[in-house]
């Protein structure tokens, strides 16, 4: 990470702080942009390959094949969460809560047990 050159007086790094968060937002506009593209470009060759009879095609610097690759769904919510009470399988589902359904319970007076808040400090930068 490069460090950067903080500027001397707070009302310059809040210019700066604007600026370099344009900047990136430019960036990761290009990015989805090119990302878009790429999308395109899969979609066709999953489309267009098998129409072909070829497992993939080469070109001058690349080469591409379509796969496939099976991945878990959740048909039925209430018999997955029973499996994984009554095998105590809590290692098949990722630990992560729903802020904003936890804020809903909130906002109903209610409380959750085993959670507790913290006050993430940010600053907001806008143009003037």
């Amino acid at each position: 990470m490069t460090d950067v050159k903080i500027p001397k007086t707070l009302g310059a790094c809040a210019d700066k702080l604007y600026k370099l968060r344009a900047q990136r937002y430019e960036l990761q506009r290009k990015v989805a942009e090119i990302k878009a593209q790429e999308t395109q470009l899969k979609e066709h060759l999953i489309r267009e390959l098998p129409k072909s009879e070829a497992s993939g095609i080469a070109g001058r610097s690349a080469r591409a094949k379509v796969t496939s690759k099976e991945l878990p769904q959740v048909a039925d919510w209430g018999k997955f969460f029973a499996y994984v009470k009554r095998k105590n399988a809590f290692h098949l589902l990722q630990r992560r809560l729903s802020a904003p359904a936890i804020q809903e319970v909130w906002d109903d007076g209610k409380k959750v047990p085993g959670i507790e808040v913290y006050n993430k400090i940010d600053v907001s930068v806008t143009k003037v």
